[in-house]
């Protein structure tokens, strides 16, 4: 039976990668046109006036979880500003970087299109420089977050604009109300956090919502505790990097994976993990038959709009507790847009991310998407609950995401999934996981002609 439904998930898991800033999306359609506006279409591309009107269409191939119905909703007035149109062309997340890919191979790709960021993956896995269009001289580019551009940039040029809130972490939010109904404290340790998990599944309550159908989401406890990694094994990033160590010489690492597996066994998943769709985290969660979920922290503002009795003050946050981690994760790559290089609409494009950039329009995909709590840019406003500030106040001590740090890791991300799946199933060990990981690394660094790889 562990076979029959890992072939089953296989088949629908395509290799590709996923940032880890991915959550559900807000939009409906599998494809829209909208209708552009900004106030000008002058040659630094970020205005625009009636007089200037483009009867033109310019397209925009986006993965299903980057593209919000705010967005569009602000496509829409760009239209009636500019008469540039906006065709969204919407595609399933765990199909987007394969096609993608096929796409830039062939010289079709949209005008503008959506990837996740960091500097080692645009210019190994999107080729920037080639593929796509040099934004530095763009008014709005010196707005954007010092941090998140640096993710963003190839030898001091500005490649890509941000598109969701990077400030968020993927943490486990948590219902306060059974935590309080169970006596029980935060977790620091993992052997704290199973006392946790255990409580709560006496009590009836399935301790964790996981969803391993999206090919994603359950990936999120490995890379997460990257710096839990470093910091047990000083230099172990700086060594991954240089291919003087491995993934699978790795013990922490090892440790990890067994953690997740020792999870798994213990129930603290429950009986429809391999089924669920972060797609329905919020409500599976509100309905209190969930006690936890790794979530970033827009997830409470979610679950209050689900309509029960939940409020976003009602879910909390902590650190993921594996190898003991106390270490916040932060990660400044997110998702982001890119206008092709190829394309012959590339002033239209420039026209869309800069109305997309202007500072009230900024402010409007904050206030109207949940997930958002801010978005990496100088001069907007956040929308910071204080159960958020004293999470991330918890935590003294930061530390940069593994797929971030280490190179040839994100682009992995779908077949890291597969690989932990097979784990959780019981048709894998941990350390075929860790090998399996260094063998795509490797075959990823030769491709790119990494001297560490090459020499």
């Amino acid at each position: 039976m562990k076979r029959f439904l890992l072939v089953a998930l296989a088949a629908v898991m395509l290799v590709s990668s996923v940032a880890c800033s991915t959550a559900t999306t807000n939009t409906s359609a599998t494809s829209a046109v909208a209708t552009a506006a900004t106030t000008g279409a002058s040659t630094d591309s970020s205005t625009a006036t009636e007089a200037t009107k483009q009867d033109v269409t310019i397209t925009y191939m986006v993965s299903q979880d980057q593209l919000q119905d705010a967005e569009i909703a602000l496509g829409q007035k760009f239209t009636e500003a500019t008469g540039i149109k906006v065709d969204y062309q919407v595609i399933p997340s765990d199909q987007y970087v394969n096609l993608l890919t096929t796409k830039m191979n062939a010289g079709e790709c949209a005008d503008i299109f959506s990837s996740q960021g960091g500097q080692f993956d645009i210019v190994t896995q999107l080729n920037v420089e080639k593929n796509a269009v040099d934004l530095s001289g763009e008014s709005w580019s010196s707005t954007v977050d010092p941090l998140a551009a640096a993710e963003l940039s190839v030898d001091g040029k500005l490649y890509g604009q941000p598109i969701q809130d990077v400030s968020s972490v993927w943490a486990i939010a948590y219902n306060t109300k059974i935590f309080t109904d169970n006596n029980l404290q935060v977790p620091t340790t993992f052997a704290e956090f199973k006392t946790v998990c255990e409580t709560i599944k006496t009590a009836g309550i399935t301790p964790v919502y996981e969803c391993v159908s999206d090919g994603w989401h359950h990936v999120l406890w490995f890379p997460e505790v990257g710096a839990a990694y470093e910091a047990a094994e000083p230099g172990l990033i700086d060594n991954l990097n240089s291919n003087t160590t491995t993934f699978a010489s790795s013990a922490v690492m090892k440790q990890s994976l067994d953690q997740i597996k020792e999870m798994v066994d213990a129930g603290y998943w429950g009986e429809n993990y391999m089924s669920n769709a972060y797609a329905d985290a919020a409500k599976s969660f509100a309905s209190g038959e969930y006690a936890m979920v790794v979530a970033n922290q827009g997830f409470g503002a979610e679950v209050e709009a689900i309509g029960t009795e939940l409020k976003a003050s009602d879910v909390g946050y902590f650190v993921i507790p594996l190898v003991d981690n106390q270490i916040l994760n932060v990660n400044p790559v997110g998702p982001s847009r890119f206008i092709y290089s190829g394309s012959k609409n590339v002033d239209a494009a420039k026209q869309y991310l800069a109305y997309i950039a202007q500072a009230e329009n900024l402010q409007y995909l904050i206030d109207n998407v949940s997930k958002n709590n801010t978005l990496p840019f100088i001069g907007v406003t956040d929308k910071y609950s204080e159960t958020i500030k004293t999470f991330y106040a918890t935590y003294a001590t930061h530390g940069t995401v593994l797929q971030t740090t280490v190179k040839y890791l994100n682009p992995q991300w779908m077949e890291i999934g597969k690989e932990l799946a097979a784990l959780i199933l019981g048709d894998s060990t941990s350390d075929d996981v860790l090998k399996n990981i260094d063998k795509n690394r490797a075959d990823q660094a030769t491709a790119a002609k990494d001297p560490a790889w090459n020499e």
